[in-house]
């Protein structure tokens, strides 16, 4: 009786706290859904084995049919390779690739498929799929146009359809890393899906090339389910570890999965 008669009296203040209450909830997912900051892709990794927190959510990527991981409860990984030039490794790394039976994805700016069309013909010939890393390698987050941005992935797309006679598939890895949500969204209205990363390392320059055991320090602890794998195929250490770190993923108890997969789960 007497809760009835407290809830008769605060009525009016009791409701003006739930809508207080449901206003900054709703505030908050919506802003923990959508957000997307401007900058470098970037990964902080708490937990030895698990899937490290991204610069956004994998939900905020969705929207965009952006993705930075796969299924956190599947042992696959995802072997990407960016292929800005040509450094006398691809051989090896396909043929590692096919020892394997390990599909990867190759994201290739124009140089690449000027100056190499016969290991573009390989990697298709083999099962990979070859992703588009633009024409010129430039920032991307400071082309404003949808014009501007179609052309330098639409020429990728060209270039490879004439080398190979087949459609680019629609994967698309921002250079560098950097992006913003306006890049997201013209990405997704031209068709196509962008692909970070969920573990790299410091493998691109040239002068300064880690280690093998700097290398497996890395790519060995911080594996996940549902990894998507940033290498370099202008790494001499990439290409000196490959086969070894196949096989310890392997032994880890991993399977190696395609982006077609990744999108399908």
């Amino acid at each position: 009786m007497r809760l009835k008669t407290f809830l008769k009296q605060n009525f009016r203040i009791l409701l003006c706290v739930f809508a207080i209450v449901f206003l900054f909830t709703g505030i908050s997912a919506y802003f923990s859904y959508t957000a997307i900051p401007t900058g470098s892709w970037g990964l902080s990794f708490r937990d030895e084995g698990k899937v490290p927190i991204g610069n956004a959510s994998q939900a905020a990527l969705r929207q965009y049919d952006a993705v930075y991981v796969g299924d956190s409860e599947e042992p696959v990984i995802y072997l990407t390779f960016d292929a800005g030039y040509e450094n006398g490794y691809m051989e090896q790394i396909l043929d590692v690739l096919k020892k394997h039976n390990a599909p990867a994805a190759f994201f290739v700016v124009g140089h690449y498929l000027e100056q190499n069309p016969e290991l573009v013909k390989r990697m298709v010939e083999e099962g990979h799929i070859v992703g588009n890393h633009t024409y010129h390698h430039y920032d991307m987050s400071k082309i404003s146009d949808l014009q501007s941005f179609s052309q330098e992935l639409e020429s990728v797309a060209e270039k490879y359809q004439e080398i190979t006679g087949e459609t680019m598939k629609p994967y698309y890895r921002p250079p560098q890393g950097v992006y913003s949500a306006d890049n997201l969204k013209m990405a997704q209205s031209l068709g196509y899906r962008t692909i970070f990363w969920s573990l790299a390392y410091a493998d691109w320059y040239q002068d300064n090339q880690p280690s093998q055991d700097q290398a497996f320090s890395k790519l060995i602890p911080r594996i996940h389910n549902g990894a998507i794998v940033l290498l370099h195929s202008t790494s001499s250490t990439n290409a000196e570890i490959l086969d070894s770190l196949l096989t310890q993923y392997e032994q880890m108890g991993y399977r190696f999965g395609t982006l077609d997969d990744l999108y399908d789960t």
